[in-house]
């Protein structure tokens, strides 16, 4: 697991979005291409149009999680001063199952990069008493990862992955 949260510092998601934490839950994220999302690794728009399947492992069937998808570089990474746009918000995710199980509190935002390249970073978090309230927040841009666990007393991650993203350029004519 020390490699994923090295790599997790060196894309500065640990830093900018989350505090340094201890992962303790295996997520995996999948686009229907059956590409699944792997740390700093870059992701066409074509491919994520459609929300993406996440399995959630542990060994706990009776906790529940949320799950946050943002992008901590909008409207680009050289001046994201709408940071945090939240793209995605599912909670009470029963354990060892996916987010179809849970409630989609915000839809899933196609991510539709503009300028640069771009994080799209998603965070699972265990709900500390299972199926709970969490205040929706008022709105998607200027989203603050580390309020919104605090607020809703999430605490700190139990699992992260992020792809980067950029603006797919026009075929060429000939």
């Amino acid at each position: 697991m020390s490699r994923m949260m090295e790599t997790l510092t060196l894309g500065r998601v640990v830093g900018e979005v989350v505090d340094m934490f201890t992962p303790t839950v295996k997520m995996d994220v999948i686009y229907s291409s059956n590409k699944q999302v792997s740390n700093g690794h870059e992701l066409m728009p074509s491919v994520i149009t459609a929300k993406p399947r996440v399995d959630i492992g542990g060994e706990d069937m009776r906790a529940a999680y949320t799950l946050v998808m943002t992008d901590p570089d909008f409207p680009s990474p050289s001046d994201p001063y709408l940071r945090e746009h939240l793209h995605w918000l599912v909670t009470d995710i029963p354990g060892t199952t996916d987010v179809s199980f849970g409630r989609e509190v915000v839809e899933y935002e196609t991510p539709k990069p503009v300028l640069g390249i771009h994080r799209f970073v998603f965070l699972l978090f265990k709900q500390a008493r299972g199926r709970q309230t969490v205040r929706v927040p008022a709105s998607q841009d200027n989203f603050n990862t580390r309020q919104f666990s605090q607020e809703n007393g999430l605490g700190l991650p139990v699992a992260a992955v992020y792809f980067n993203a950029q603006r797919e350029t026009a075929a060429r004519r000939r």
